[in-house]
């Protein structure tokens, strides 16, 4: 069993941001990449050549490039579930099996998207996406970024088992123009099941004849779909192999592909192809994904850093931060190395993040003064997406710009108080423009960032065991299981 050797990380030079831009008048272009719509810049990262080439060394050890091509050969390298992930045979990269069942799933969905639209199943205005985790905020996200000019359907995404969330939706639907999709991949998540389950009584009440004809169901286990009373017809499968916070590739973007049309899920789907297929074939030391996590790592392993935070300067992209914390906290956020060994080296950080201007206004007092390194990511846009005076998109950007560029050069200052130690790291993703396509690999890139961190961890990031206690105990609470004195008197004073 290998296990990653940080000793070389460690021990690398520790030069300023700016004396390594003044030592190399090729350090943008050596630490950019342009792929997809999408300019990559580290150069404001403290990665060096000899940085890549320890991390290249380290990837040779892990064996990164026999773990990517296992991953899209569908080989089951979630090995402690005994079975692939196979996200990306959704978008056409995976092995030729994969890839067919995942076409024909998805032809599946299209001809029950085609039915909707001919109101096959009556006028339908309003969609009702009921889901949670993976089965809730990539939809989210997409619909969120991509369908603020839209108005095929007006959707709502819940996931919260808060009644209030329910309650917002409702209040604004017609229950006789309302599609309800249910995302749960083993359609037995409790939260999602009690939010479908009040749906389907507000549609009753309401006198909808029949509220289970008006439902699809999202799941990779059809079989209980239909036995909860979902029709056949209805039920949009996807592979038990592809996880749930992977899976908006599935039909868990339903509602995306409804809202957003066909044309553009297919986009998204090329697009997250196209990042597929830079990561499988480019060198390292020019594959976004991989550089990306090389630097990743130099911050937890070489500096100690226990956050890392992602500012989208564009308001489409809100929603992304707490898509990413998901994803790589869920994914990495482990104790164990694949093999079950204790690891005695940090893992994940704690994703966190906001949204362009506002969280200047916010967070980054902390980020420029504070005691604490944080690596920082911004992404932008070049194309606005206002129809506003153009000064409003130039100065959003000069922001994102000035901020990682004060973030590195820093301001000495007589006053303590305000002095500015600068060297403090960022790294920038700049879209031409955010288009299916674009956004489609944006997170693909994200995914497999995420695959080799965790290659080189030593870790499994398809598995999530540690989701499963608190939910145990949440059933066992419900049917008055013993607990400590807090929690009990907690529930007590609760309950009654």
């Amino acid at each position: 069993m290998a296990l990653p050797d940080w000793s070389t990380i460690r021990a690398l030079p520790a030069a300023r941001l700016t004396e390594l831009f003044a030592a190399d008048a090729n350090r943008v272009a050596a630490l950019s990449a342009d792929v997809a719509g999408i300019h990559f810049d580290w150069s404001k990262t403290h990665l060096t050549p000899e940085a890549v080439a320890a991390f290249s060394a380290i990837a040779e050890t892990m064996g990164l490039a026999a773990k990517r091509d296992a991953l899209f050969a569908g080989a089951a390298v979630n090995v402690t579930e005994g079975r692939a992930a196979e996200h990306t045979a959704e978008r056409g990269e995976g092995s030729p099996e994969s890839v067919t069942r995942a076409r024909g799933f998805h032809l599946r969905m299209r001809a029950l998207i085609d039915a909707i639209e001919a109101e096959a199943f009556g006028p339908v205005r309003h969609i009702l996406h009921i889901g949670i985790g993976g089965s809730a905020l990539g939809p989210d996200v997409l619909v969120d970024a991509l369908g603020r000019d839209i108005d095929r359907y007006d959707v709502a995404i819940v996931s919260n088992v808060d009644g209030v969330a329910l309650e917002d939706a409702l209040d604004r639907f017609d229950p006789n123009a309302t599609l309800i999709a249910i995302a749960s991949k083993t359609f037995t998540t409790t939260e999602t099941m009690l939010n479908a389950e009040s749906a389907l009584a507000w549609m009753a009440e309401a006198g909808v004849a029949d509220p289970y004809g008006r439902v699809v169901a999202l799941t990779a286990a059809p079989e209980k779909a239909i036995e909860w009373g979902v029709d056949e017809t209805r039920v949009l499968p996807f592979a038990e192999s592809v996880g749930g916070r992977y899976s908006l590739w599935s039909s868990i973007g339903f509602p995306a592909a409804l809202a957003l049309g066909w044309d553009a899920f297919e986009e998204m789907l090329e697009g997250a192809a196209e990042m597929d297929r830079h990561f499988r074939l480019t060198p390292l030391a020019q594959n976004a994904p991989v550089l990306a996590a090389f630097a990743d790592l130099y911050y937890t392993q070489a500096r100690g850093c226990e956050t890392r935070a992602t500012f989208a300067y564009d308001q489409r992209l809100r929603l992304l931060p707490s898509y990413l914390q998901q994803l790589e906290m869920e994914s990495n956020g482990k104790r164990v190395t694949a093999e079950g060994v204790a690891v005695d080296w940090p893992t994940a950080p704690i994703t966190w993040g906001g949204v362009g201007t506002d969280a200047q206004h916010a967070v980054f007092q902390l980020l420029h003064q504070g005691t604490r390194l944080v690596p920082v990511e911004f992404l932008g846009v070049i194309e606005a997406g206002d129809a506003l005076a153009e000064d409003h998109h130039r100065q959003l950007l000069l922001n994102m710009f000035a901020q990682g560029a004060a973030l590195m050069a820093g301001r000495a200052n007589a006053d303590e108080a305000r002095a500015y130690p600068g060297d403090r790291p960022s790294s920038t993703l700049l879209l031409d423009a955010l288009d299916p396509r674009t956004l489609g690999a944006v997170l693909a890139f994200y995914e497999q960032r995420t695959f080799v961190n965790a290659v080189l961890l030593g870790i499994n990031p398809f598995d999530q065991f540690g989701v499963e206690l608190g939910k145990e105990m949440a059933k066992a609470a419900d049917q008055g299981g013993d607990f400590d004195a807090s929690t009990t008197d907690l529930i007590q004073r609760a309950f009654g």
